[in-house]
């Protein structure tokens, strides 16, 4: 199953990954020291070799008390976040210690080397987006960067060429290392990239956690009995990224939506990507034997399993995926009242992913609803024409480009 693990607020990665050491016995780079009580500075020092030891970390806290359901355990995660972007909104970023020393200046040189090799893998796997994070900040863009690699290497966990000999102690010592990381103790050249960067903004360790969680569940299931089972899923594995990212790409000043708004409208699209990934990859999902659809919608559809496996286009499939796919554009209509809320910086690799994504769902319809043997996919002219499209959206807003389109 692709996961989108994507990237920058809502931003899809696709299913190909690049191989990326993720095991837990590298060296390190720098070492972050960003001690609460040691005035909010950091510090950059080189180290050796961290130790492979990790304690078992504790599952994510969305997924701890069942008698909840599964939008509001996703909803304390979204207050949690949203919280502490207020408060830095309040206050400056924190600031890196301007010590001006040659060791101070070496370290400075492994970080930036750092962060441009996290543009590399994002300009070699997400070239549409990486194009879109040109027009931030260079603070912001290299931050962007650095969760986005984050992100793939753990998608590649269960995804990638080493996916069969993982288990769920790998996936523990994993989240052992993100804890290293957000506690300014990096393991390799992509770890410091991150650690610095959450050292700047107010990004919480809980979406990176239950990012983790989502590859456990992928570890230990392949079948969901409803969707409120599969929206719990779809957060863990992409609305996440919208909660790591809104921090870094920055919430317009003149914004009049609340934190809370903007955030909801980030996992939305977060949700509606990853839908749309499940939509697109049913017959490569079942040749794995695993099925990404509500158990109890597909009784109600007149459809088994066995339908499924078998990868028939019948008119009980056709109005399946009608009604799914609908349910994917409802969450795709939510995001889209968030988009314009962000930096004006931020706002067009946010709706060039929109626009695309929203587009594999038209292709879907166009090959008859057949994501049995065809992979529905936006060919590279429409890709070319999007852009251009985001743009407008981004810089004039929906409702002017709207007007001016209608003159």
């Amino acid at each position: 199953m692709s996961t989108t693990t994507c990237v920058v607020v809502w931003v899809s990665c696709g299913s190909k990954l690049e191989k990326i050491t993720t095991t837990t016995h590298q060296k390190s780079v720098v070492k972050c020291s960003n001690n609460n009580n040691d005035n909010n500075k950091m510090r950059f020092t080189s180290i050796g070799s961290c130790s492979s030891s990790c304690a078992l970390s504790s599952a994510a806290v969305a997924a701890s008390v069942p008698s909840r359901s599964s939008e509001e355990k996703v909803y304390e995660v979204v207050l949690k976040q949203a919280a502490l972007v207020r408060e830095q909104r309040r206050r400056r970023i924190i600031e890196i210690d301007g010590d001006d020393d040659d060791d101070f200046m070496s370290n400075l040189d492994l970080l930036n080397a750092a962060y441009d090799r996290c543009g590399q893998v994002c300009a070699e796997y997400a070239k549409t987006f990486f194009l879109g994070t040109q027009l931030m900040t260079e603070e912001r863009r290299k931050a962007i960067w650095a969760i986005y690699v984050w992100c793939r290497r753990t998608d590649e966990l269960v995804d990638g060429p080493n996916a069969s000999h993982i288990t769920p102690t790998a996936l523990d010592r994993w989240e052992q290392r993100l804890n290293d990381v957000f506690q300014g103790r990096p393991y390799d050249m992509f770890d410091a990239a991150l650690s610095h960067t959450v050292s700047n903004y107010p990004v919480d360790i809980q979406p990176f956690k239950d990012m983790i969680e989502g590859m456990r569940m992928d570890l230990r299931k392949s079948r969901y009995n409803n969707f409120h089972e599969l929206y719990l899923y779809c957060y863990y594995v992409a609305g996440t990224v919208g909660l790591m990212s809104v921090p870094v790409m920055g919430i317009a000043p003149d914004s009049k939506s609340s934190t809370e708004t903007i955030y909801n409208a980030a996992l939305a699209l977060g949700i509606a990507n990853q839908l749309t990934n499940i939509l697109r990859d049913v017959g490569e999902d079942a040749r794995r034997g695993r099925i990404y659809l509500p158990q109890d919608e597909l009784a109600q559809a007149g459809l088994s399993e066995e339908d499924i496996f078998n990868g028939k286009v019948t008119d009980k499939w056709r109005n399946f995926m009608k009604g799914q796919i609908k349910r994917a554009r409802i969450f795709f209509d939510e995001a889209e009242k968030g988009v314009s809320e962000l930096n004006s910086a931020s706002r067009w690799p946010v709706w060039a992913s929109l626009l695309l994504y929203r587009q594999i769902l038209d292709s879907i319809e166009a090959n008859d609803y057949n994501n049995f043997t065809k992979r529905a996919y936006v060919g590279q002219a429409k890709k070319l024409l999007s852009l251009p499209a985001a743009y407008a959206k981004a810089f004039l807003g929906p409702q002017k480009l709207t007007k001016m389109i209608m003159r």
